[in-house]
C-alpha cells in the first residue's frame, strides 16, 4: 500500500505513536545505564523508532528476572554464612597495601573470601588440558561436578566422555551443568545429550528460554563460566570448553580456524568457592541443592598461593569483574599484561589502561589477528588507535588461530585467570568466574604463557594501522556503536 493513500488518522496514529516512543525512550532508557549504552539505545530508537523500542524491549534489560536475582541474593547469604564455617589456610605475609582492600571489595560484592595454601597449575595445550581433566574425572570418589558454556561429545572430548561414564558407572554423582543457547541447536547436541542421559548425569542446560515453562529472560543472557569440582579437593578452571578446537562449526572449519585456550588446575581450600560456584548455578536451575556435598570440606594444597574467586553477572548488583579489573589497572606499578580475544572497554577501563600509560607503566594486550565474531572483532579494532597512540603495545596472534585466554597479570605478584572477556557482554550480561592469584610463583607460569604468545605474534603498530582502509574504519566505528547496546 502506498502511505501516500493512507487515511489521515492512520498517519496521525503513527505519529502519535512515533513522537510517544521518542519521549519515553528519554524518560526510560538513561536510568541507571551507562550514558554510552543510552546513548546508543537513544540513537537506534530515533533513526528507527519502531524497530528499535521492539529491539530495547526484547533485550533492553541487562538483568536476570527478578525471580532469579532473589534467588541470587539468597545464594550470597548462604555463601556469606558458609565462609564463617570455612577454614582459608594461612596467608601470605607482605602483602602490598592496595591488596587487602581489594580483596574486601570483592567479597563484598559477591566473591568468597580469600583462601591461603592453595596450588596452582597452568596447563596451555588444548588437548593436553581435556585429557587431564579425564584423568582427574576417573580418579573421583564421590562426585564430578561438571559447568562449561559449550559441552560437546567428539572425538577431542571422547576421552572426557568416557572417564565421566566410567565413574557414574561405579556410582560416582555426575552432575553437568551447559549453557542453554550454546549448545541448543549446534553440532554434537544430540550426542552430547544422548551420551549424558545414558551415563545417568544429572544435567541442566543453564539460563534456559522456555515460555511454556515460564523461563522468560532477555534471550541473549550467557552462562559463559568454564569449571570442573572433583570430590571437593581438585578443581579445574579457565578459558576452555569441552569441544574440539575448531568447536566443530563448518564456518570455522572451513577457515582452518582453532581456539587457543589456558586452563588452571587447583588444589587446597580454594576449591570449596569454586564448588560453592557450581552449586549456586545448580540450585538456580534446579532449585535444589544436591545431596552428599559438603561445602564445608576443605582439601589440602600443594603450594601457599593466596586465592579468590569472583564470580560475576547479570545476578549481582554490579559488575563485579569490571571493578576487579579496574582496581588492578589502577594499583599497577611496573607491568600490566592482558590477554583478551575480545577488548571492548567500557570508558572507564579505556581510561584505567591509558593512565597507566601515562604513568609509565609496561602495557601489553594480546589479542587475535583475526576474529570469528565480526561485530565484535571491529568493535574491539575501534579501540587500537586510541592505545597505540597512549603507549600500549599490541601484539596479533597469527591466522588461523583465535586466542581466547582470559588473564592479567600486575606487575610480578598478582594474576587473574577466568572465563571473563574485557568487553561489555561479560561485564555485564555473561555469567563468569574469575581467580585472583597472589603468589610470584604463579605470576611466572602466566608470563612464561604471555612470552610464548609474544614468541608467536607480531607487533601492531601506529604507522601500520594509520594506514588502515576507510572501509575498515567506518565499519569498525559501527560496530563500536553496536556493541553499547546493553
Amino acid at each position: 500500500m502506498n502511505p501516500d493513500n493512507w487515511p489521515w488518522w492512520v498517519v496521525g496514529a503513527l505519529l502519535v505513536i512515533d513522537i510517544s516512543i521518542r519521549v519515553a525512550s528519554i524518560i526510560v532508557i538513561p536510568r541507571n545505564r551507562r550514558p554510552t549504552a543510552a546513548m546508543a539505545w537513544l540513537l537506534a530508537i530515533f533513526f528507527i523508532p519502531f524497530a528499535g523500542a521492539l529491539l530495547f524491549l526484547l533485550i533492553g534489560n541487562p538483568h536476570l528476572p527478578r525471580a532469579r536475582r532473589r534467588k541470587q541474593a539468597q545464594i550470597n547469604e548462604y555463601i556469606d554464612d558458609i565462609s564463617e564455617q570455612l577454614q582459608f589456610g594461612t596467608l601470605r605475609p607482605n602483602a602490598p597495601d592496595w591488596f587487602p582492600p581489594l580483596v574486601a571489595m570483592n567479597q563484598h560484592l559477591g566473591a568468597m573470601p580469600i583462601a591461603g595454601d592453595n596450588g596452582a597449575h597452568l596447563i596451555s595445550d588444548y588437548q593436553q588440558s581435556l585429557d587431564e581433566m579425564a584423568d582427574a574425572i576417573r580418579a573421583a570418589e564421590r562426585y564430578v561436578h561438571v559447568e562449561f558454556y559449550i559441552l560437546q561429545a567428539d572425538a577431542s572430548t571422547d576421552n572426557f566422555f568416557r572417564a565421566m561414564e566410567e565413574v557414574a558407572a561405579r556410582g560416582v554423582q555426575v552432575r553437568v551443568l551447559l549453557d542453554f543457547w550454546a549448545n541448543r541447536g549446534k553440532p554434537r547436541y544430540k550426542q552430547t545429550r544422548d551420551r549424558l542421559n545414558a551415563m545417568g548425569a544429572d544435567w541442566h542446560e543453564m539460563l534456559p528460554v522456555q515460555p511454556l515453562r515460564g523461563r522468560i529472560q532477555r534471550p541473549d543472557l550467557r552462562n559463559h563460566r568454564k569449571l570442573l569440582v572433583i570430590d571437593g579437593n581438585l578443581a579445574y578452571l579457565g578459558s576452555q570448553n569441552v569441544t574440539d578446537s575448531s568447536y566443530n562449526l563448518r564456518k570455522n572449519i572451513r577457515r582452518g580456524l582453532h581456539w587457543v585456550d589456558l586452563m588452571v588446575r587447583v588444589d587446597g581450600p580454594i576449591v570449596a568457592s569454586i564448588n560453592a560456584v557450581f552449586l549456586s548455578d545448580y540450585y538456580a536451575e534446579t532449585d535444589r541443592v544436591p545431596d552428599g556435598v559438603d561445602i564445608t570440606y576443605v582439601g589440602t594444597g600443594t603450594g601457599d598461593l593466596d586465592c579468590q574467586i569472583v564470580p560475576s553477572g547479570p545476578g549481582f548488583e554490579v559488575e563485579n569483574n569490571l571493578r576487579l579489573f579496574l582496581a588492578l589497572l589502577y594499583a599497577a606499578k611496573d607491568r600490566i599484561m592482558i590477554v583478551s580475544p575480545y577488548f571492548v572497554p567500557d570508558e572507564a577501563l579505556l581510561l584505567a589502561v591509558t593512565a597507566a600509560c601515562d604513568r609509565g607503566v609496561n602495557v601489553e594486550l594480546f589479542v587475535s589477528e583475526e576474529g570469528d565474531q565480526a561485530i565484535v572483532y571491529h568493535a574491539q579494532r575501534s579501540y587500537y588507535e586510541v592505545l597505540l597512540k597512549a603507549g600500549v603495545r599490541i601484539w596479533m596472534y597469527p591466522k588461523p588461530y583465535i586466542l581466547h585466554t582470559k588473564s592479567l597479570t600486575i606487575d610480578e605478584q598478582v594474576a587473574v585467570i577466568g572465563s571473563s572477556n574485557m568487553d561489555m557482554r561479560s561485564f555485564g550480561l555473561n555469567q563468569e568466574i574469575s581467580m585472583l592469584v597472589r603468589g610470584e610463583e604463579f605470576v611466572e607460569e602466566v608470563r612464561a604463557v604471555e612470552d610464548e604468545y609474544r614468541r608467536l605474534s607480531r607487533e601492531l603498530t601506529l604507522e601500520e594501522w594509520e594506514q588502515q582502509p576507510l572501509r575498515s574504519t567506518v565499519l569498525d566505528n559501527l560496530a563500536r556503536l553496536t556493541s553499547a547496546l546493553q
